[in-house]
């Protein structure tokens, strides 16, 4: 059961909220329609019910806002537009990379296609699918997790007849299993059609809360639709015969050659046009909108048939409506004070004459009724929220007499009363809702597994892999044919020109893909555009980018060497002696350019912004780290690690210290200590972000 209370969304200037005080509720095993013209809220209502957007209010799924879920991807399924994946990836590798962030077997995926009807179109691509077939998608994107509840924003937009057939048919089948289903449309026939209960907006505000049934009856109606050149013609002739017969036809001109013909039919329209030489282009039964306003504005004459049932609904609390009924009986509500001075004089004469003193005896009879009534009615205009009480004392009149004894106490009883009523209701209209938080989409339950699904599923990993080892061979062939190149760079097809290796450069473009790919295609977060930046996602994420580009590295270093061994024998290829510090060197430097590229397209938002950041390595903080390490020193002529050393407090025993040693040397050289300044400085830059963004 979804109750959605007060929400209101913040106006922009001085333009009035898109969405005003808007409260219902859509029950278990119902499908529910949110009705509006585009443009009259329906969007922003269920933004705010699902915190995607800030404002005021609060909306309980089964009893628990929605920010209080643990996993609200389990509790609610949502399809607010088309589907936020990968154009690249397939159908199937898409819902198995979800199964992995909500926490599910990778089996689900196969039962969801088979479910919605796509396990033919499973190894399709996403930018290839049609419409309706996108549809399918994020419904069974929506159903993965198999959620109690469904929030679906004009699911059946741009789909055949046959495709909203279906659709409607799957949202049924979800109810009827006990879900709720909560559905936003444009269409009142489809509203009719498919919904047991439909919620009308209307300005941003609920016009109407009734049954699918009801609903109908008020809104729709059907109609005649005549296409005549001789329209006018024909809607005089109608009228004539519909006053000649005193029946109810309304006939109503729509522009042109257009007619709607309200209260008759098809035959008798046809037969009074064929009579009277009419040519009809045509005839057609149809089913009239009357709108919001049940047709007050285009048919008046109709207006209180179909308004007072279409409004009822969202206004079950015109209490004035009964007030209006026992006003015939005081009538001098304009005058209360003169009442009760000639009260005595003019009201029965031989009755109260006769029974002036009993009080008592009065209470059988039904004339002491307006007595009491006119002293009751005098508090009622002072504070016209006391109206409900006022009702009140005409029930409890004559089962109490003592009110006649004491007729100064009640006028002073009474205006205390609602002195005491009035600061109950205060409270509660001035007291605002809570504020709706834009929170950030939850992290993948399995972030590992779906991070390895989402850099898997697309071909552009593969690519920038292929595209790196291809120029590193050929880099390694031209250097050694040219010569006067050292073995580690030539290797490593690391050119002295280059400010890095292509292999470095290949992980620094992977790495931030891993959040670029995030913030253009937001799977996890549905229409947040945005990436939750959690600790968890970012540990997977840096994990399988270092995965990567040690993949990358020893793939470049060996293809490189069997490449220079084939070609010019072993010479080149022969292990140096300090093998152990130029390997760990070369596999930091490119896991440290894909933890760069990571941190910076996850701080920048753009896969752009962090391939630059690990081309700005080299170029620009090497020299500065190259300055501060080898300029002139204070301290000595001693070199930079040789301090490095000294500042340690303790000495590793068992020949550690001469791995710290090599670990300081690799830090002090100008690339390493630039790429630990540049990954610690982005790790900073990506937590401060984090944090401001839950300050906010």
């Amino acid at each position: 059961m979804i109750q959605a209370i007060g929400l209101t969304s913040i106006p922009r200037k001085e333009q009035p909220p898109a969405v005003d005080n808007v409260s219902f509720e859509a029950h278990a095993g119902r499908v529910t329609a949110l009705l509006g013209a585009p443009g009259a809220g329906k969007t922003t209502v269920l933004r705010l019910m699902l915190e995607l957007q800030r404002g005021r209010g609060i909306t309980y799924f089964r009893g628990r806002p929605l920010h209080h879920i643990a996993h609200p991807a389990h509790e609610v399924g949502v399809l607010l537009g088309d589907v936020p994946g990968h154009p690249a990836r397939s159908v199937r590798g898409h819902l198995r990379m979800l199964c992995a962030a909500s926490g599910v077997p990778a089996r689900r995926a196969d039962e969801v296609l088979e479910a919605v009807g796509l396990v033919s179109l499973r190894d399709e691509r996403l930018g290839t699918l049609s419409r309706g077939m996108d549809r399918r998608l994020g419904l069974a994107c929506a159903l993965l997790p198999d959620p109690h509840t469904l929030v679906l924003d004009d699911p059946a937009r741009g789909l055949a007849v046959a495709e909203r057939r279906w659709l409607y048919d799957m949202l049924r089948e979800h109810a009827a299993q006990g879900g709720t289903v909560l559905c936003g449309t444009a269409d009142p026939k489809e509203a009719a059609r498919f919904a047991d209960h439909v919620i009308t907006l209307d300005g941003g505000r609920i016009v109407a809360d009734q049954r699918a049934a009801d609903f109908a009856r008020t809104r729709l109606r059907p109609r005649v639709a005549v296409r005549s050149p001789h329209a006018a013609r024909l809607s005089v002739l109608l009228a004539q015969q519909a006053r000649s017969t005193q029946r109810s036809v309304e006939v109503v001109r729509e522009g042109g050659n257009r007619l709607c013909v309200y209260g008759s039919t098809c035959a008798e329209v046809g037969e009074t046009a064929f009579r009277h030489g009419i040519v009809v282009h045509q005839l057609a039964d149809e089913i009239g909108d009357m709108g919001p306003g049940a047709g007050a504005d285009a048919h008046p004459q109709q207006a209180p048939e179909s308004r007072p049932s279409a409004e009822t609904g969202p206004q079950p609390g015109p209490n004035p409506a009964p007030e209006p009924e026992p006003d015939p009986d005081p009538n001098p509500e304009p005058n209360p004070a003169p009442d009760p001075n000639p009260a005595p004089e003019p009201e029965p004469n031989p009755e109260p004459n006769s029974d002036p003193n009993p009080c008592p005896e009065p209470e059988a009879a039904a004339t002491p009724d307006p007595d009491p009534e006119p002293e009751a009615a005098p508090p009622a205009p002072a504070s016209p929220e006391a109206d409900p009480a006022a009702s009140a004392p005409p029930e409890s009149s004559p089962d109490v007499p003592d009110d006649d004894a004491s007729q100064a106490a009640p006028p002073q009883q009474q205006p205390t009363a609602p002195r005491t009523t009035p600061p109950a209701p205060r409270p509660a209209t001035v007291t605002l809702p809570p504020p709706v938080l834009v929170r950030p989409a939850p992290t993948p339950l399995r972030p590992v597994r779906y991070e390895i699904r989402r850099a898997a599923g697309v071909a552009t990993g593969y690519i920038v892999g292929a595209c790196v080892l291809a120029v590193s061979a050929l880099t390694a062939v031209l250097l050694a044919r040219i010569g006067h190149t050292p073995q580690p760079r030539l290797l490593a097809a690391w050119p002295v020109e280059l400010p890095l290796p292509p292999a470095a450069l290949g992980a620094g473009l992977l790495g931030a893909l891993a959040f670029g790919d995030e913030f253009r295609h937001p799977a996890l977060a549905a229409d947040r555009g945005t990436v939750p930046r959690r600790l968890g996602l970012l540990t997977a994420k840096l994990f399988v980018a270092s995965l990567t580009a040690l993949a990358l590295a020893v793939l470049t270093v060996g293809c490189t060497a069997e490449l220079l061994y084939l070609l010019y024998g072993s010479e080149l290829v022969a292990l140096p002696a300090d093998w152990p510090a130029l390997t760990a060197g070369w596999l930091a430097l490119v896991t440290g350019c894909a933890w760069a590229g990571v941190l910076a397209a996850g701080v920048f938002r753009s896969t752009t912004a962090g391939l630059a950041a690990v081309v700005a390595v080299p170029l620009l903080v090497v020299p500065a780290v190259h300055k501060i390490t080898e300029g002139p020193s204070l301290r000595g002529p001693r070199p930079f690690t040789g301090r490095l050393g000294d500042g340690l407090p303790l000495r590793r025993p068992l020949g550690g210290e001469q791995h710290l040693d090599a670990l300081l040397r690799l830090l002090a050289q100008p690339v390493g200590g630039a790429m630990a300044l540049s990954v610690l400085a982005l790790l900073c830059a990506y937590a401060f972000t984090g944090l401001r963004s839950r300050v906010r």
